[in-house]
């Protein structure tokens, strides 16, 4: 079936196929948003305490993340690092290093998110928590993280879903997902504005799911400080 020579049937064809590619994506996606999410709690944490050197180091690593593209990033990593260390190039795929490069790139982000949450949160209460006995850790993580954490929760998803929408990036180093799939088949039968719109539906279709969790986590935590007061 076609309209103004678009081709429903070769949409139909494509979808099946993008499903199964979508695996890559949301496994990408996924690893990234853990090891990112773990890597910026470690870095905000540094930042508020003003840990010396470590501090100043976190700052210009954050600064060169935010300040470079993802795709120069991603070549110097896979085609300018990883051959420096010749034992490395059979045993780091194409998918791990996106995934180091997706991880530390979103990390800076989320970590900005976190430190500026933490900042939000009166440093009379982490004064008013060591006065009653608390160490610091136990005052980071009953009292502040708590609190930063609601706070964070829509720049976070923020970030969520653009390193989702980053992963369509990582066909450029060789990972075949899904935006890798809609060139290929969209070039094998010149049908590339049918391959793109398919896989702008599907990225859509996953940042939505990511969106309507962000709401329930919202509501969740809404719920939460009111039972508390």
């Amino acid at each position: 079936m076609k309209f103004v020579n678009f081709d429903f049937d070769f949409v139909i064809k494509l979808i099946p196929i993008m499903f199964k590619y979508s695996g890559v994506t949301l496994k990408l996606s996924v690893l990234a948003i853990l090891c990112g999410l773990t890597l910026a709690f470690l870095i905000a944490l540094t930042l508020y305490a003003k840990v010396p050197v470590l501090s100043h180091f976190f700052k210009l690593y954050i600064s060169f993340f935010r300040g470079t593209p993802l795709m120069s990033q991603l070549f110097c990593f896979y085609f300018g690092v990883i051959p420096l260390f010749p034992e490395l190039i059979l045993k780091v795929s194409s998918f791990h290093a996106a995934l180091v490069v997706l991880s530390l790139a979103s990390s800076a982000y989320m970590a900005e998110s976190l430190r500026g949450a933490m900042t939000s949160v009166h440093k009379g209460q982490m004064e008013a928590a060591q006065s009653i006995g608390m160490t610091y850790m136990q005052s980071m993580l009953r009292i502040i993280l708590p609190q930063a954490v609601r706070v964070a929760i829509p720049t976070l998803f923020s970030s969520f879903i653009n390193i989702v929408k980053d992963t369509s990036l990582v066909f450029a180093i060789g990972v075949k997902e899904m935006m890798a799939t809609a060139q290929l088949e969209g070039s094998s039968g010149y049908r590339y504005l049918e391959a793109y719109i398919c896989v702008l539906f599907m990225y859509w279709g996953i940042t939505a799911v990511l969106g309507f969790v962000q709401k329930r986590t919202e509501v969740h935590f809404c719920k939460s400080v009111g039972e508390r007061i």
